[in-house]
């Protein structure tokens, strides 16, 4: 085959890898984020949802972030803020992100493979095999695993650059090496094993190791210099592992040696058994505890020991066999849980890169046996294309369980058994969708499965709030700040639990206790701010209301707040302004018109007055207090420019007809304005009403304010304000 033509085939290669991965996995564009880190990671993390600053660039570079994280990844961070920055929270536009990583990860991997062994089709059934595997799915499918194909990006530029420099070294070209690995690192730690790759490929196929002759001078061997010349590799490797340490440091989970060592092996094996039949995936696989049975990490064991012997035996005449190997090995030691981060037992994102090490010894494999076959290359061909074709299938299939977190977990719920995880995030979805007698269901079972899963504790808090069991909430959330007395969101959920009991000062304890751990935490200065507020501790509202203004400058809720504190403050002008703040931002919000136009009042505007509470009936025809308002001032004003009797009398007859003809206040207004029209009868009528239900319920001076009225109508005279 000519030159000419061989360039067009590649090409061609490049075009069908490139369809063919958006065609697996074009419904990302249509999935949403899930509650399942992507609010940790993007949605709620105010450094990267508020898109790229100074502020949010030191952050990425200094954060040793906590448990609900666990990783130091400036770059990757940075890479999220950058798609905040310019799609803001659209969640189909992260995902096309990942996916436009994933399609040049596999492009590379093509590139490099080829380009380092000279064989096309093997080099090209590899990169199709890793881009359309399903076990990528969650790599790619999953906003928060930005990470495994930001850092595989490096991973392979890292390649690229290795392979320029093994033809001619020089510091030259040795320095593009060092930048990519590094940049790789800051993207995922787990890149640490890439100058072990570089070992292996030194070995095969870039042929650099040589066997040493004379064992008596085998520190002169070739092998020292190319472990030697990795020196600023291995430095970067161990200033990777010291930053992941920390970082990692409070999402490690103390698992008994023995059973980590126990569950390394299994999932060694495991993790293969779903590359050849990839069934049964999920996003989160439990621990078994005690239910792992020995025996069977004994047979995996044996038959990791039985391949891995046989490809050292074919090692001399077989290269690529154990390096494939030793890739698959070699790459998932950071993740096969000898150190374990996080309760999962395995994850189908930690083959993302491991798996290349077994489609390599498959495809050169089945090359070199099907070599002297006749039909080998229609034979290879079809073969290749219809794995290719079920993996394509698969994917596509696997990429709609990600679609939202309710599609997510429901299918984990289905395929894995004594899941805690997955039932409290199934209930959190549940949740979310307004199945409130589901979810406690899901949360109940969680807790069976695991009784201290402080999360499940406090989402079923959540649901038995919007119940109004408040009691049992608190009950709930008392016992998640117990088992894990650094949960912010316990904490805090316990002081809104307080709160809504009136207990204002326990309230606030709480409050205080969530910020001290999450001390950027806008809401929750919001929600201290209101706590102080109902204890008339004006000043100390303000000021925590600032602070989350601070936080969350466009937090037109706070601006709401903070207007009514100042307002019973009698900081009038001040509150108008705030009003108007958050008005600009909402303004349509029929309670920032209502109490805006209540301010108004006080100051004896009544024009302005009207005009708000008029808006607030336009956008809520149901508001009962504003409609009260507006017939109370329309009947009782002395302005007669002002004075509208007949509107009074519409306005106060829909108030009590929402308010159920029970409130007393709201019937006072209606004999006001019963009064105003002539209509002394029936305004005497509704007074005594209005007396009668004042002094049921104990409000003795309303009581006193309406009989002076009621003398009024008796004696054929309207109500008027001074």
């Amino acid at each position: 085959m000519d030159k000419t033509s061989n360039e067009y085939r590649v090409l061609l290669i490049y075009v069908v890898l490139i369809l063919a991965t958006v065609i697996a996995f074009e419904q990302v564009r249509h999935n949403e984020f899930v509650n399942y880190d992507d609010d940790v990671y993007v949605t709620e993390n105010r450094h990267v949802n508020g898109g790229i600053s100074r502020e949010s660039v030191f952050w990425a570079f200094t954060t040793f972030a906590g448990p609900d994280i666990g990783h130091w990844q400036p770059l990757t961070w940075l890479s999220h803020m950058l798609d905040c920055e310019l799609f803001g929270l659209a969640p189909g536009w992260h995902h096309l992100t990942n996916l436009l990583f994933h399609i040049a990860n596999t492009l590379l991997l093509f590139w490099v493979l080829r380009r380092m062994t000279g064989a096309v089709w093997p080099s090209a059934f590899v990169a199709a095999a890793f881009a359309l595997h399903p076990l990528h799915v969650e790599s790619v499918a999953w906003v928060t695993e930005r990470r495994d194909v930001l850092s595989t990006l490096f991973w392979m530029l890292t390649i690229a650059a290795y392979i320029r420099y093994a033809q001619r070294p020089g510091i030259g070209r040795y320095l593009p090496v060092v930048l990519a690995f590094g940049l790789g690192l800051m993207a995922k730690s787990m890149l640490v094993t890439l100058p072990f790759v570089l070992l292996l490929l030194d070995y095969w196929p870039l042929g650099r190791f040589q066997w040493p002759r004379n064992f008596a001078l085998r520190s002169k061997t070739p092998g020292w210099g190319l472990i030697a010349e990795k020196i600023p590799l291995f430095v970067l490797v161990l200033v990777s592992s010291v930053f992941a340490l920390i970082a990692a440091g409070a999402a490690a989970w103390n698992l008994p040696l023995n059973y980590r060592i126990a569950n390394a092996l299994v999932s060694y094996v495991t993790y293969i058994n779903k590359m050849i039949y990839p069934s049964n995936l999920a996003v989160f696989y439990p621990h078994l505890g005690d239910s792992l049975p020995a025996l069977q990490a004994i047979v995996c064991f044996i038959k990791l020991a039985v391949v891995s012997a046989v490809v050292i035996y074919m090692a001399r005449r077989r290269r690529y066999l154990i390096v494939g190997w030793l890739w698959y090995l070699g790459t998932l030691v950071p993740v096969i849980g000898l150190v374990q981060v996080g309760s999962q037992a395995m994850a189908d994102r930690y083959t993302y890169l491991p798996s290349i090490g077994i489609f390599i010894m498959v495809a050169w494999g089945a090359a070199e046996l099907f070599s002297k076959w006749r039909y080998r290359k229609i034979g290879l061909g079809v073969s290749a294309g219809i794995v290719l074709a079920v993996l394509l299938i698969c994917t596509r299939m696997q990429v709609r369980h990600w679609q939202n977190t309710f599609t997510l977990f429901g299918h984990a719920r289905k395929v894995t058994r004594s899941n805690p995880i997955t039932h409290n995030n199934y209930g959190y979805s549940l949740l979310e969708r307004g199945q409130l007698d589901e979810a406690i269901r899901e949360f109940r079972e969680a807790l069976r499965l695991e009784p201290k899963h402080s999360k499940a504790h406090n989402n079923l808090g959540s649901v038995l709030i919007m119940k109004n069991k408040i009691s049992e909430a608190i009950e709930e959330f008392r016992e998640a700040v117990r088992l894990k007395p650094d949960f912010p969101d316990a904490c805090s959920n316990l002081g809104l639990a307080y709160a809504r009991l009136g207990k204002y000062e326990l309230a606030i304890e709480n409050f205080d206790k969530a910020l001290q751990l999450r001390p950027d935490w806008p809401e929750v200065y919001n929600n201290l701010g209101l706590a102080y507020a109902h204890l008339g501790e004006y000043d100390l509202a303000i000021q925590n209301y600032n602070e989350a203004l601070a936080l969350k400058p466009d937090y037109i809720y706070v601006y709401y707040n903070m207007a009514l504190a100042m307002a019973d403050q009698g900081r009038y002008d001040q509150a108008i302004e705030r009003f108007n703040e958050a008005l600009r931002a909402e303004p349509n919000w029929p309670g920032a018109h209502y109490n805006l136009g209540n301010i108004y009042y006080r100051q004896g505007r009544l024009n302005l007055a009207i005009a708000h509470w008029l808006e607030t009936v336009r956008l809520n025809p149901d508001f009962a207090k504003a409609l009260n308002s507006l017939a109370w001032v329309l009947a009782a004003t002395e302005d007669t420019k002002v004075q509208n009797p007949a509107d009074a009398v519409k306005y106060a007859e829909r108030a009590c007809e929402l308010t159920d003809y029970k409130d007393p206040g709201v019937l006072d207004t209606l004999a006001a304005a019963y009064a105003a029209v002539g209509k002394f009868d029936q305004a005497i009528e509704t007074a005594e009403k209005a007396i009668e239900l004042a002094l049921t319920a104990g409000k003795k001076d309303m009581a006193q304010e309406i009989q002076d009225r009621l003398q009024l109508y008796k004696s054929g005279r309207p109500y008027r304000e001074k």
